[in-house]
């Protein structure tokens, strides 16, 4: 899951209907999906870049035949697949691996609290690399995320919980490169969305392709059980090619930063799917976490200082 098209946002609209509202639900349980088929996925004895590798050819086979139907075409210079191979690495071949990998080390649930931060890291990448000047709000809301942060990883900092640290450690230097693949994507705005997506999608495949074959030799593993194969159509048809669509048709309709929303839903959702279907514990200092993360996003999406007196 990346939300990153939803930082360098226009002013919020005024309202969201019902539709957008219902959408958004929607998107969070395509997304909080993600994290539970890849946690069965990776059980079920996957390698992690093999996972990552089909998860975005299939995807790519979804949306390549739409662009056409939806009356668009692909690039066809090769300066713009240059741009695509960047953000392909940026926004797909990296964060997609490190993560995948983490959720070795790490609960689906726990990922999902982790990746709720994309939006607040992508802030300071904008700030450190551009100059974006962080607003009031913004600011309290990026320390909101670093404190939710710093109470995820103490406990395990204190004892010494090195594989928990490390997937931690791996889960958040992915999303630093969802920072990265925002500001990147600047430079694309005004090609269609799912024409993004799709090109983005193939290049990732061309890219893991070896990547995957030299680490795993995919070609030697045993035929997964039907529950692995359904996982990977789930997060590949599912929490990528579909949500890809429903992400963008929020944004169109309610705006993006309206869109963004969607990462306080997507914890919820990947927590109780972790702790029903795959017996994860639920610590209190996750549950902590989580609520100062979501109050941090909360805060940077400007609707919560604009109760107060004065800044209405």
């Amino acid at each position: 899951m990346s939300t990153t098209e939803t930082v360098a946002a226009p002013p919020i609209p005024a309202s969201m209907r019902a539709s957008d509202w219902s959408l958004l639900l929607f998107l969070s349980l395509l997304w909080g999906f993600s994290y539970f088929f890849t946690a069965v996925a990776l059980k079920g004895g996957l390698p992690p870049v093999t996972l990552v590798l089909l998860r975005t050819a299939l995807a790519a086979l979804v949306l390549l035949p739409l662009v056409p139907l939806l009356g668009y075409a692909m690039p066809r210079d090769w300066a713009t697949w240059k741009l695509f191979a960047v953000q392909s690495i940026l926004n797909n071949v990296v964060p997609f691996t490190l993560m995948a990998w983490a959720q070795t080390q790490i609960t689906s649930g726990l990922a999902a609290v982790l990746n709720a931060t994309t939006p607040l890291w992508t802030l300071l990448v904008a700030w450190v690399l551009v100059g974006e000047r962080l607003s009031f709000n913004k600011t309290i809301g990026v320390l909101f995320g670093i404190a939710g942060v710093a109470t995820l990883i103490g406990p395990e900092l204190a004892i010494v919980n090195v594989p928990s640290l490390l997937g931690m450690g791996a889960f958040l230097l992915g999303t630093l490169f969802y920072g990265f693949s925002a500001l990147w994507m600047r430079r694309l705005r005004h090609i269609p969305p799912i024409v993004s997506a799709a090109s983005q999608l193939c290049w990732s495949s061309v890219l893991l392709l070896p990547i995957a074959a030299s680490i795993d030799s995919f070609w030697l593993l045993p035929l997964p059980a039907p529950g692995v194969i359904g996982a990977v159509i789930g997060v590949a048809v599912f929490s990528t090619a579909l949500a890809y669509i429903v992400f963008f048709r929020i944004s169109a309709s309610a705006g993006p930063q309206n869109a963004m929303l969607v990462t306080l839903l997507i914890p919820v959702t990947a927590t109780l799917l972790g702790v029903v279907f795959l017996a994860e514990a639920l610590t209190v200092h996750q549950v902590v976490g989580a609520i100062v993360i979501a109050m941090g996003l909360l805060v940077t999406d400007g609707r919560l200082l604009s109760y107060l007196p004065g800044r209405r």
